[in-house]
């Protein structure tokens, strides 16, 4: 695994950061006081926070677990990974094939400083961590070409992070260029978060408004365009709950986010 830098940057914990709060409303561990007091704020005013996040990380569990049992994938590239919690992509994905080997990106140093709380990768797989703006395809790929791959096929995980990118032609356009550089037979599992309702809107544009980083909501008949050329495989592009539920699945909210999982042909 990548080691942090001699000289990381400093955390200001008096300042709200989105990573840590959305890390508190998994039941991560790797919070201050201000994030749970912005994560409380936000709960106060829209009490399914929570679930809703949950329902994100349950697509995510679902979507790994799939391509590593059904699809056979041993090669995982999580993009925008975020703090870690629980049930993070290596942990699922070598639950059920120990040799599998994955990267985690992400641009802030904030979450290589955490990255000792994912735990270790298995003895037969490997697990690393890349610093880098998820939009430097380069920088993404040759991170992870330390550890993958890349001319046998890759799982690219995307999971509810495209929100952070607030113009959609440089979402999409980042989605395409990383597709565009892996190998056929490679997948795509993405996800999207969705306003669930009004309320849900409002209170997160006065979020943004924070100060704190921004999170835009797109409909589906938008993010559906991540998909574009590609081979979705059932149930297709869906709302959360309804992408391969098991017994554990549960409709939390009212309206989730949106994913789905696509081969690259």
């Amino acid at each position: 695994m990548t080691e942090p830098t001699k000289q990381p940057p400093r955390i200001d914990t008096s300042v709200a950061h989105s990573a840590r709060v959305w890390n508190y409303w998994l039941g991560g561990k790797d919070w201050f006081d201000a994030d749970r007091a912005a994560g409380d704020a936000y709960r106060e005013k829209y009490p399914q926070i929570e679930p809703f996040a949950q329902e994100s990380r349950g697509f995510l569990i679902r979507t790994v677990s799939w391509l590593t049992r059904e699809a056979g994938v041993r090669q995982f590239l999580d993009v925008g990974a975020g703090l870690p919690t629980a049930n993070n992509t290596h942990e699922v994905a070598q639950r059920i094939a120990p040799e599998s080997r994955v990267v985690y990106v992400d641009h802030d140093p904030l979450v290589l400083l955490h990255v000792h709380a994912m735990g270790q990768s298995t003895s037969e797989g490997a697990m690393d961590y890349v610093l880098a703006d998820m939009r430097d395809t380069d920088a993404v790929l040759e991170g992870a070409a330390r550890t993958l791959d890349l001319a046998e096929p890759v799982a690219l995980v995307i999971n509810d992070v495209l929100g952070h990118i607030v113009e959609w032609p440089d979402a999409l356009g980042l989605v395409r260029r990383l597709v565009d550089r892996l190998p056929s037979g490679s997948w795509l599992s993405l996800s999207h978060s969705t306003a669930s309702d009004e309320e849900h809107r409002l209170v997160q544009e006065e979020y943004n408004n924070s100060g704190a980083i921004p999170y835009i909501f797109r409909e589906p008949e938008v993010t559906r365009a991540f998909f574009d050329g590609l081979e979705l495989v059932e149930p297709g592009f869906v709302c959360w709950p309804d992408w391969r539920p098991d017994a554990t699945t549960g409709r939390l909210t009212e309206r989730a986010g949106w994913g789905g999982v696509a081969r690259i042909p």
